[in-house]
């Protein structure tokens, strides 16, 4: 059985879940999901306010699919309650970032400074003008606007300087050393 694929979903008081064929829709305080699964894998049920996700056989594909649709679910249900959010610093002399409405302009060492239209479904701050932070209901929308910002300059190994996630980690390595 799947260490993760077995463990039951608990699902908040303000949290409404209906399952529909091969759907999942979640509704929260923050908004709505839906998710479908494929029903010749796993079958999903609502009991005593959690969520079971079991599969419907033992080969391969199935085990697969098992955990990913609980994982895809309780992540679901974590995002209409809390949101998702992913923090990224600004490294570098001169970069910083503001927000014109629903454009984020950062400049990051080009000659022109760079624009973003923050899709929808997605929220973007920029609390001090090396941060900004995306948050949303989604957690795979969200992981793919902060990877695209930090696509525009990534981090450089020999300065350490470029968009970076806050708690990454960047291995800088020793530049060139001049011999006499």
């Amino acid at each position: 059985m799947s260490k993760i694929g077995k463990r039951p979903i608990p699902v908040p008081e303000d949290v409404q879940v209906e399952l529909h064929e091969g759907r999942v829709l979640v509704k929260g305080p923050h908004g709505t999901l839906e998710q479908r699964y494929e029903q010749q894998f796993v079958s999903v049920e609502l009991e005593g306010g959690a969520l079971h996700v079991s599969r419907c056989g033992e080969r391969t594909v199935h085990r697969s699919r098992h955990g990913l649709y609980r994982a895809l679910i309780a992540n679901m249900v974590h995002g209409v309650t809390h949101k998702w959010r992913r923090d990224l610093e600004l490294r570098g002399l001169g970069y910083r970032a503001r927000l014109e409405g629903r454009t984020l302009v950062m400049e990051l060492g080009y000659s022109h400074p760079v624009r973003y239209e923050v899709p929808d479904g997605v929220e973007v701050e920029v609390p001090d003008n090396t941060r900004v932070a995306v948050s949303g209901v989604d957690k795979q929308k969200v992981g793919q606007v902060a990877a695209h910002i930090r696509r525009f300059r990534p981090p450089e190994p020999y300065r350490g300087t470029g968009v970076r996630y806050r708690d990454e980690d960047v291995v800088r390595k020793a530049g060139k050393v001049g011999v006499k």
